[in-house]
């Protein structure tokens, strides 16, 4: 499974969605994550993949990762796993 599948999947699993209903320009608000939601999304992401994501719950604005969409989301993860390989 790929990585933006993996990603999808989780992000489906927390909004209580398929992952069909889940697009690359799907904002959290538009699939019904909440601020509790993001955190659980980003808690299981990475358990997923074994790696940390610079993300600041308090001020997600001010955080280095991008989670305006889940294509943003899916190419920080992509990112973030290939530096954990390199």
């Amino acid at each position: 499974m790929s990585v933006k599948d993996r990603v999808i999947n989780i992000i489906a699993e927390q909004a209580v969605l398929e992952p069909s209903d889940v697009t690359m320009d799907s904002t959290l608000e538009d699939l019904g994550i909440d601020s509790l939601g993001l955190v659980e999304s980003i808690f299981a992401i990475e358990e997923a993949f074994d790696i940390q994501v610079p993300f600041n719950a308090n001020e997600p604005q001010e955080s280095d990762f991008d989670i305006s969409n889940v294509g943003t989301i899916v190419a920080g993860i992509e990112k973030l796993v290939a530096e954990q390989h390199a």
